[in-house]
């Protein structure tokens, strides 16, 4: 169980500041006592003897009533209000009974006066209780939002009510309160998304390692002795071995990614230059599938201002997603066209499109989708491409999006910023 705060008593400062405002009022009376009124001598101790022995009073009866409440049920704003109030009156009733003793010498009189000072406390002490009531209420909330806030309850909130620094307190707290259930929100997810990154990757090594354990079991136990066999055990090893390997290297650029750590080297890139070495190095791989590979460029692009070695990255990961998706006889096609300060890029196939479910998570990481879109689930990725163009586009201030239009198939774009130089000077 966590131990309560210290209650707090009044602190030497205060005292200080008390006994200081005192001297001064004291002071600032007896200075027009003398200058406004002319008093002399006897009347200017009289006065003196006056304020002296009232301030004396108040101060005493207020000290030891304050420390005596401290720590106790009734030590309360309104507490310390209405003995403020009764200090004042104090005051008044030290300063102003023995004078009105002396010019009163009526029984009836003084009667009088000492109706007239009760009612002026009394008054006095209806203010201070209604004032320290609301002030208490506002107060009383915001603690009230506070342990349902201890309490585990994040979406609690207060009423902003009350004076000026009551309400801005209010205000204060609620903000605290948004901060925090956001910040908590975010630890969630950054939770849940741990927990899916460990699941996911755990699953993505542990289906290729065990091939590869039981087909080196299986040679080494003689199970498989002929010559082909051994042969294609040794393939199948071969390609899940670099399967391995790129999924440890994808796993690896997005950790760099997402920590910031890949330095990006800008600089004005034609874009239809690098969309042409991505759709040459991935011909073999479209050929052996069936897939025609097409583009569609508009004339005189400007350059972008890219890294041109992780916009090839991008484009690499949507290509080879878009052949990987599409069946036999089918197309891929690749547009780039100026878009007033953007290019954007599109990467089109000619598959069996998205779930509609699937469509807001295609960039998250290890996202799959339905297995039915890849005609051949053995060979689908580890579902990090996708992640990893997503970070490297916004790294260079762009966007990606993904459509599916209405004829079929699936359109991955990313828009990027121009350069403003000149496409002779363009890298390519």
């Amino acid at each position: 169980m966590t131990a309560p705060f210290p209650l707090a008593r009044p602190g030497p400062g205060l005292a200080v500041v008390v006994v200081g405002g005192a001297t001064l009022a004291v002071a600032a009376a007896t200075a027009l006592g003398i200058g406004v009124l002319g008093l002399q001598g006897p009347d200017v101790r009289l006065l003196l003897g006056l304020l002296v022995g009232s301030a004396v009073a108040a101060l005493a009866v207020g000290g030891l009533v304050i420390r005596g409440s401290a720590g106790r049920r009734w030590d309360r704003l309104g507490t310390r209000l209405g003995v403020a109030q009764v200090v004042g009156a104090l005051v008044a009733l030290v300063c102003v009974l023995p004078t009105a003793l002396v010019m009163f010498s009526s029984p009836h009189d003084r009667g009088l006066l000492l109706l007239l000072l009760g009612y002026s406390l009394a008054i006095a002490l209806v203010f201070s209780a209604a004032v320290g009531a609301e002030i208490g209420a506002s107060l009383a909330a915001v603690r009230h939002g506070a342990t349902r806030m201890a309490g585990g309850d994040l979406a609690a909130r207060v009423p902003v009510a009350g004076g000026r620094e009551l309400a801005e307190l209010a205000t204060a707290f609620n903000a605290m309160a948004e901060r925090l259930e956001a910040a908590f929100a975010r630890q969630h997810e950054l939770e849940e998304a741990r927990q899916s990154l460990i699941a996911a990757v755990s699953h993505d090594l542990r289906t290729p390692l065990v091939s590869l354990r039981v087909m080196v079991e299986a040679i080494a136990d003689g199970v498989a002795d002929d010559p082909a066999t051994i042969r294609r055990y040794v393939g199948a090893m071969e390609r899940e071995t670099v399967s391995l390997g790129r999924l440890i290297d994808d796993l690896f650029e997005l950790a760099r990614l997402d920590a910031g750590q890949v330095p990006l080297r800008p600089e004005p890139t034609a874009i239809s230059m690098l969309i042409t070495h991505t759709l040459d190095a991935m011909a073999a791989q479209a050929d052996r599938q069936g897939v025609a590979l097409r583009t569609r460029l508009e004339a005189d692009l400007p350059p972008v201002l890219v890294d041109p070695d992780r916009l090839q990255r991008v484009l690499y990961n949507l290509v080879q997603n878009a052949i990987r998706h599409t069946p036999a006889d089918g197309s891929v096609t690749v547009e780039a066209l100026d878009r007033g300060a953007e290019v954007h890029v599109s990467v089109r196939d000619t598959g069996e499109g998205i779930a509609d479910a699937d469509l807001p998570h295609v960039f998250e990481r290890f996202y799959r989708g339905d297995k039915a879109r890849s005609r051949d689930s053995g060979a689908a990725g580890a579902g990090l491409g996708l992640a990893i163009a997503r970070r490297l586009v916004e790294s260079h201030g762009g966007r990606i999006w993904v459509t599916q239009p209405a004829g079929g198939g699936t359109v991955f774009s990313f828009a990027l910023p121009k350069s403003g130089g000149s496409t002779q000077h363009a890298r390519a």
